[in-house]
């Protein structure tokens, strides 16, 4: 039976129960999986029955970064933490340290196979992994908590909807901000009718923190750590050498690992417009570039502004959804000038709109205007002398206890209860989010269909919404 030695080989991630995988072996000091069998077991795998009173097995794939907040996050709430998996044991060095009975791993797919007793996972690696870690995890019947943005792709967005539907397992987008009282607030004040019938909303974001965006050729190759497998970091990308400026933080700016500035922060300040203009009921929606700096074909720009043109949804009127990232230093100063929506009519310039104008987003209706933080928090009229005799609606939202995502997940794997961003909403919020990567990416006006989902008017839309794979981490979509 040939073997594929996990360095540079990967056995399908269709496979969809252990009993499909081949059994982990040694053979030259490696770890490696033995080629699965022809025909695969693809009988469903029933997710394991909890009470309220056991204690959830947890398993991180990606336990360094932001991997140790989330993993720590369910340790805190007294439940075992069974196993820790990631490709730079000195990136998760703190995770060791601080859950020392917890197995270790670098390669999630071993980590699957060794331990059945996996219950559920948290999964905080870069972008590109996300659905091929996800995937496998919930055709094994394990519960999952994957980090934002959900997937790399459209296409990957809606897989993991899907799967989640057909598997029964509890899921949640770590957009932490959906489970706060702030958004909240926001749709019951927009809903109760505070600034009438919205007609524009504007968000924006002082991101990017991290290196190369607009930089139009491929870093050069460095030695990787002695203590990061940069193969398996790599997954199912195309290959490229190890940089510093790729792993372990800005990988965010490269096109075949992360989203960008809108990927990494519009599933939490887009996340207010999503919810409160209803965004999943449209039909369908068309996305546009505004303005951009520095497209090209290896990062993301150093500037972009897309606009979203929805529809109407059920007694709301069509909606424009603005999206501003970037900056770029001025010629004579050298300061940075963030990429930002023109300041409202009617409010003075020392009010503050978001978060300080680092984040935030703002809404325009035919009677007034609102303003929210990055996480939808701290909303707000405008100007502030329209909060002087505002009465707050009545609360008719239920309210996350503590306003935790952690614990909304695992009340869900103990209760049957949904979570709030579990994938029937993550799914299709981010497939918005990762359409207008492609319009961002691409420079053109594209249009989807919401319910179909298929992008229209094209020749290629399946090949579109997707991409190629490294041979050995397909995907089915």
């Amino acid at each position: 039976m040939d073997s594929m030695s996990l360095t540079r080989r990967a056995f399908l991630a269709v496979a969809t129960t252990s009993a499909a995988f081949g059994a982990v072996t040694t053979k030259d000091g490696k770890e490696v999986i033995e080629a699965p069998p022809v025909t695969p077991n693809t009988a469903k795998v029933i997710p394991r029955k909890l009470s309220p009173n056991e204690k959830v097995n947890i398993a991180a794939i990606g336990a360094g970064g932001k991997g140790t907040s989330d993993i720590m996050s369910c340790k805190k709430l007294e439940e075992n933490i069974v196993a820790l998996c990631d490709v730079d044991w000195d990136r998760c060095a703190e995770s060791f340290y601080r859950i020392p009975d917890a197995k270790q791993f670098k390669d999630y797919r071993v980590m699957l196979e060794k331990m059945p007793e996996i219950d559920a996972l948290t999964i905080s690696t870069p972008d590109h992994t996300h659905a091929p870690a996800a995937y496998m995890a919930m055709m094994m019947g394990k519960h999952v908590y994957v980090q934002k943005p959900l997937t790399h792709t459209v296409a990957e967005a809606r897989l993991l909807k899907n799967t989640a539907a057909e598997t029964g397992v509890m899921t949640q987008m770590g957009n932490q901000g959906h489970c706060g009282d702030g958004v909240r607030q926001l749709c019951e004040m927009i809903w109760s009718g505070a600034i009438g019938n919205v007609k524009e909303v504007h968000v924006w974001t002082h991101r990017p923190v991290w290196d190369n965006n607009g930089r139009t050729e491929p870093l050069p190759p460095e030695v990787a750590p002695e203590n990061l497998d940069w193969d398996r970091w790599i997954g199912a990308a195309p290959w490229r050498p190890y940089n510093h400026k790729l792993a372990p933080h800005d990988w965010r700016a490269w096109l075949d690992f992360g989203g960008g500035s809108l990927g990494d922060m519009a599933c939490h300040i887009m996340d207010a417009a999503y919810m409160s203009m209803k965004l999943v009921e449209a039909s369908d929606y068309t996305v546009e570039v505004v303005e951009q700096r520095g497209r090209n074909d290896q990062t993301f720009p150093i500037t972009t502004t897309i606009k979203y043109a929805f529809p109407a949804r059920g007694e709301m009127p069509p909606v424009d959804v603005y999206w501003y990232d970037g900056h770029y230093p001025d010629e004579k100063t050298g300061e940075p000038i963030y990429n930002r929506p023109k300041r409202p009519a009617g409010v003075p310039d020392n009010e503050p709109l978001g978060d300080k104008d680092m984040n935030g987003s703002f809404f325009i209706g035919d009677k007034g205007i609102l303003t929210a933080g990055e996480y939808g928090g701290d909303p707000r009229l405008m100007p502030a002398t329209s909060m002087k005799d505002y009465t707050m609606p009545a609360e008719t939202i239920e309210r996350i206890p503590d306003e935790s995502p952690y614990f909304d997940w695992i009340r869900g794997i103990k209760t049957g209860k949904l979570p709030c961003s579990n994938f029937s909403y993550a799914g299709p919020f981010t497939e918005m989010v990762n359409f207008g990567n492609l319009v961002v990416k691409s420079g053109q006006k594209l249009h989807w269909d919401n319910k179909a989902g298929v992008v229209m008017d094209v020749p290629n839309a399946a090949q579109i919404v997707s991409k190629q794979y490294r041979k050995g981490w397909e995907l089915p979509c």
